[in-house]
């Protein structure tokens, strides 16, 4: 492995200023190098840059080529930064992630123009308006938040009720022992789970939550306290707009084709 990808980005830039200058003559010796890298450093990189020289690199070739690897190191910094692990469970020590249930109140009570959730499951009474208390007070006190939750409707084994049924049944749940607000939310199901056939194996599954086509989550977390309180759940927080939009997309593609279906009254 190249010293260079041990040395912090300021060294490397450094270095590679001073090649510019004219500050660091080629050969170089480690004394030269002394301001720019850690003496454990020294021999490597002095033998590396004396190697590229011979090699027939100039200095200005070496400063440009010192660059590149600074500007791709920053590059990398900055995706790192833009990516966070989200945890339910033990806290490891040395660890670093957030906790879901905290990173879903943050993200709901920031949100400006739109979001989106997706859950297989979701907690009903006292949990439920807990869960989803931060974005119904968002949505209440700004009208122009569009919120659009695709979310399972499952008939139990067996159960012969009439699909118009249960959706009914599920919407006065929703709205009497789910949301805590006033103004709802436009909620979706994948009809699938309506049939009594086969297909009736198929299920929403899927846990997410894009907000304003910035930010995205996606988790193993369903939408009850246990999942975002007790279990153990692992889940990404990004914040890319190619990739939020590209999440965001794929249900409105489903909904536009008629695949999944607005819940009657939500």
């Amino acid at each position: 492995m190249s010293p260079f990808v041990r040395l912090s980005r300021p060294a490397i830039v450094g270095i590679a200023e001073a090649l510019e200058a004219g500050r660091l003559i080629l050969p170089v010796s480690a004394v030269s190098l002394c301001t720019y890298v850690p003496e454990e450093g020294l021999a490597a990189v002095a033998w590396e840059l004396n190697h590229l020289h011979q090699q027939g690199m100039a200095p200005r070739q070496l400063a440009y080529m010192l660059k590149l690897l600074a500007e791709e190191r920053a590059a990398s910094q900055a995706k790192q930064d833009q990516v966070d692990l989200v945890w339910t469970g033990p806290e490891v020590p040395g660890t670093e992630s957030r906790d879901t249930g905290i990173v879903v109140r943050e993200l709901f009570s920031s949100a400006q123009h739109s979001v989106l959730i997706s859950s297989f499951a979701i907690d009903q009474g006292a949990k439920g308006y807990d869960l989803f208390h931060p974005l119904a007070q968002r949505m209440d006190v700004n009208p122009n938040l569009q919120v659009r939750m695709f979310l399972n409707v499952k008939r139990k084994y067996q159960d012969r009720t009439p699909a118009a049924v249960l959706l009914r049944q599920f919407a006065e749940t929703f709205r009497q022992h789910v949301w805590p607000g006033q103004r709802l939310p436009e909620v979706f199901h994948d009809p699938r789970t309506m049939l009594m056939t086969a297909e009736s194996n198929a299920c929403l599954h899927a846990k997410c939550v894009v907000v304003d086509e910035e930010r995205l989550l996606i988790t193993s977390a369903n939408f009850t306290e246990a999942a975002h309180e007790r279990n153990i759940e692992a889940g990404v927080l990004m914040r890319d707009r190619v990739m939020a939009r590209a999440i965001r997309s794929q249900f409105e593609m489903l909904v536009a084709r008629k695949l999944i279906k607005r819940v009657s009254g939500l």
